[in-house]
């Protein structure tokens, strides 16, 4: 099961773990910028948890990619059952922080399970399609959104951890789109979709909390409250404009040091990023995602079976949806829902589930070959 060829290195994909590492290179950097001092006071070292988790992370990451990835197929069942597990110990046992209640602490460490579940839910969703070997039908599309995607999705809410709750659904559909339906189900799942979205609309509404109520408020009219539940927006929006084509520099920039900024080194730190580098810089940074995303389609095209491809399209939409919605929300274009920026963000839970995630993409990519078999 665990053993290292030397094919593995050989094809070993460069590209993706280049581009990563030079993602959260710049995470570590923007995260030091965004948290230091403005006086003689020491400095928060978040910086330095950051290198610590991506060490880990990237050790996982190698760990990964030494066994062929079907064994996660095997597996995924059990994968599954434990995520669940944690994400119900939140209710019982889990941290409470800025009003949700999502993590679980082992004494000397705190970890978020939705972060690590949406990559076991890929998986299981990945294998169960995979199964199917013809087209979607009524019967497999029921039983895989109430067998796998409703329950998770329901504790998500509950959390509340609206941000992966959505990004859940949304690959489920992304996924079973990919899969392919047939004709008569799509069809029937359209209508079904916009007469239940009345009704689902009002239920959703009434389980969110007012903080979230407000974030939605403040996304549809941001003016309405610009020093209450609309000044996330406005000083985000403040913070990336004011960084204009070059940016302020490195070390320069004030919003995030002088606190302008909430939660500048976390959901916002986009526009920390934008303010020292610029329209330049942040187009620079899109391509580094542009190529991630491409790399990951690519992988998904030359996956050697169904489930790697389905798997490699799961992560692949998984980042792609982040990356925009944290982005979107950062200029004001997405509401406020709590989306990290992969591997820019602080985070020790994200980054090391998305590192052993970019494993998963480079375990299909190296072993595509039939040789491998």
């Amino acid at each position: 099961m665990f053993r290292i060829d030397r094919r593995l290195i050989k094809n070993f994909d460069w590209i993706t773990i280049s581009v990563v590492i030079l993602i959260s290179v710049i995470g570590i950097l923007t995260i030091y910028s965004a948290t230091r001092p403005i006086s003689d006071e020491g400095h928060s070292g978040f910086y330095l948890k950051q290198i610590a988790w991506l060490i880990l992370g990237l050790v996982a990451l190698l760990f990964i990619i030494s066994f062929d990835y079907i064994w996660l197929s095997r597996f995924s069942l059990t994968f599954y059952i434990i995520g669940i597990i944690l994400l119900l110990a939140v209710f019982i046992s889990g941290k409470i922080g800025t009003g949700a209640q999502r993590w679980l602490s082992l004494g000397f460490i705190s970890f978020q399970p939705s972060e690590f579940f949406k990559l076991i839910y890929i998986i299981m969703l990945a294998q169960y399609l995979s199964a199917v070997k013809s087209q979607i039908d009524a019967i497999s599309l029921l039983r895989a959104f109430f067998l796998i995607t409703f329950l998770p999705f329901i504790l998500l809410v509950k959390q509340p951890d609206l941000g992966t709750a959505l990004i859940v659904l949304t690959i489920f559909a992304s996924l079973i789109l990919a899969k392919g339906l047939y004709k008569k189900v799509a069809i029937l799942f359209v209508i079904i979709a916009l007469i239940s979205l009345p009704f689902l609309g009002n239920i959703f509404w009434g389980g969110l909390k007012d903080y979230q109520k407000s974030r939605i408020a403040a996304f549809i009219e941001p003016e309405m409250d610009p020093t209450g539940i609309g000044y996330h927006l406005n000083q985000s929006k403040i913070t990336v404009g004011s960084g204009k084509f070059f940016g302020k520099g490195y070390l320069q920039g004030t919003q995030g040091p002088f606190r302008f900024l909430p939660e500048k080194h976390t959901d916002f730190i986009f526009a920390v990023f934008a303010e020292e580098w610029g329209f330049f810089g942040s187009s620079f940074l899109l391509i580094l995602y542009l190529i991630l995303i491409l790399r990951g389609l690519d992988t998904a095209k030359k996956a050697r079976d169904d489930f790697g491809r389905l798997l490699a399209l799961g992560i692949t939409f998984m980042f792609l949806i982040y990356s925009f919605i944290n982005i979107g929300m950062t200029l004001g274009l997405m509401p406020v829902v709590g989306i990290p920026l992969p591997f820019i963000s602080y985070g020790g839970t994200a980054i090391l589930s998305n590192l052993i995630a970019i494993g998963i993409l480079i375990n299909i990519r190296i072993r595509r070959l039939e040789l491998f078999h």
